[in-house]
């Protein structure tokens, strides 16, 4: 477990080949800033490196998973967007979408697998997170949703149509309403769910599962489905659907939201 006074991330190791990452802001629901962002990255790739890690769980410290992009603490790309973006992208209209969700297909990339470990609630930026890892297990009072949809813009990560289909999608996407643990498992959200006095040893049960595969033929055996969904058309429609967030931004409900975000994310969330 990392010694630095109060970190972003806290990283232990519950069992054999089984890294857990810990996010660690619980005074602000886990909100994901940039820094947090390229700490989460950047160990996710250490362990990539680590012989002695086979999978990588994320969940969250505190009431909840996470509440989502931290809107209130600085630029979510990083004050020098050569040296601090988590991700680099081409500067331009749709830079925010474009590096979000490079870092979040740079998750599926990994060679090693990622779970999701939802508690409490994930919200907007958070269920990009949790769509971009690998397995995803709720607590069963869990909710997920993207709220943001009701007066900012689609998610910067738009795996919502490839992932739960046609109508799920849509539904999430005129709405913005919030979905149960059951309800985003039945639409394929997420892999299951427990009771959440079971969540952590369950999910580490299928860690433990996952960590019997050698490293060589997980990763294998990871891009494979994930190539499979590539050529279904997942990765270009996430692309295709980084000009629609862009566009969003232009329209004049937008414009006013962004005069007072903080304000336009608690109308979104009533």
């Amino acid at each position: 477990m990392t010694d630095a006074p109060n970190p972003l991330l806290i990283v232990d190791e519950p069992s054999e080949h089984i890294c857990r990452i810990t996010l660690n802001r619980p005074e602000k629901r886990n909100a994901i800033s940039a820094a947090l962002r390229t700490e989460l990255l950047d160990t996710l790739r250490r362990n990539d490196h680590d012989p002695d890690v086979r999978v990588t769980v994320i969940r969250g410290a505190g009431p909840c998973f996470s509440s989502g992009y931290d809107l209130g603490g600085g630029s979510l790309m990083g004050d020098d967007p050569v040296h601090d973006t988590p991700v680099y992208t081409s500067p331009g209209d749709g830079a925010w979408a474009r590096q979000a969700g490079e870092g979040w297909f740079s998750i599926w990339d990994l060679a090693k697998p990622v779970i999701a470990q939802i508690h409490g609630y994930a919200m907007a930026g958070a269920t990009e997170l949790a769509s971009a890892c690998d397995l995803v297990y709720l607590a069963d009072d869990a909710t997920i949703g993207y709220p943001v949809v009701r007066v900012m813009s689609p998610p910067d990560w738009q795996v919502h149509t490839p992932l739960v289909g046609l109508r799920a999608a849509m539904e999430m996407m005129l709405t913005g309403n919030t979905y149960s643990a059951a309800e985003a498992v039945a639409v394929g959200f997420a892999n299951r769910a427990y009771p959440a006095a079971e969540l952590d040893e369950s999910v580490l049960g299928i860690a433990r599962d996952v960590a019997k595969v050698a490293p060589d033929l997980q990763q294998i055996n990871k891009r494979s489905v994930h190539r499979s969904f590539d050529v279904w058309g997942a990765r270009a429609a996430i692309r295709a659907g980084q000009e629609f967030q862009a566009l969003a931004g232009h329209q004049a409900s937008v414009q006013e939201a962004k005069q007072d975000p903080l304000a336009a994310m608690k109308k979104a969330f009533d």
